[in-house]
């Protein structure tokens, strides 16, 4: 049973929400203090943390940067903000998703559950790289999902990257973006088409805040392996192309 922590201080949404979460089978608490937010994030076994920005103690932003120097928990934003620049922030911080109020508890519980599957299937490689560098490179890719592009191999069942041999951690939405484009391979993409094929739903008009997931993916993937994955079309969209 997965374990989540609702940070709310509307306590009729707080209390609704963890209601709506018992009865799908998960286990539910709630707190409306940002800094009691905060020890109990980092002291519990939590799976996942619905987090509010606007909180009395701490503001969900912080309360975010503090987890996430301890604790790589799923974490989703949930806001009554709607602005880019908000969702920019929640992203920068390390968010895995991003819901705006008033929203349908369908979509919430959605995307926890994707969430949750993400958060799971990330592998542990990585964290035993340094001290054991043979037996942390992966195997390759037995799956003919598998997607495999200038030395980027792409998991859609396991949910994981490789780049050169080395795994790289993403974020949520970070992961879905690049799996649409490399699975549109030489395909330009317009920000309204990722935000619908990676996200699901639309943004509403602020789909710029997928100009934010390919700068993530950049810096991950493009600048520190030294490839140009990703391209702009400027005008367009993005591309990945297999030369």
């Amino acid at each position: 049973m997965s374990k989540i922590l609702i940070v709310e201080d509307e306590e009729r949404l707080a209390r609704f929400i963890e209601l709506e979460l018992s009865h799908e089978g998960y286990e539910a608490e709630k707190v409306a203090d940002g800094r009691i937010a905060v020890d109990m994030a980092l002291d519990g076994d939590y799976d996942l943390v619905l987090l509010d920005v606007m909180l009395p103690g701490l503001n969900g932003l912080e309360v975010l940067r503090r987890i996430r120097r301890e604790k790589d928990i799923a974490v989703i934003m949930l806001t009554a903000r709607d602005a880019v620049m908000d969702k920019v922030a929640g992203l920068d911080a390390g968010a895995d998703d991003y819901i705006t109020k008033p929203f349908a508890i369908e979509e919430l519980l959605a995307r926890i559950r994707v969430a949750l599957k993400h958060k799971e299937s990330l592998p542990q490689a990585p964290a035993l790289q340094e001290e054991e560098p043979p037996q942390t490179q992966p195997q390759a890719p037995q799956s003919a999902s598998v997607l495999q592009i200038r030395g980027v191999s792409l998991d859609p069942e396991r949910h994981t990257v490789a780049v050169q041999g080395t795994f790289v951690e993403l974020t949520l939405r970070e992961f879905e973006v690049l799996r649409v484009l490399m699975s549109h391979v030489n395909k330009v993409m317009s920000r309204d088409q990722l935000a619908q094929l990676a996200c699901g739903y639309d943004y509403v008009g602020d789909t710029n805040i997928i100009d934010v997931y390919v700068r993530h993916l950049r810096a991950k993937i493009d600048d520190r392996f030294g490839i140009k994955l990703i391209t702009t079309v400027r005008g367009v969209g993005y591309v990945v192309r297999e030369a």
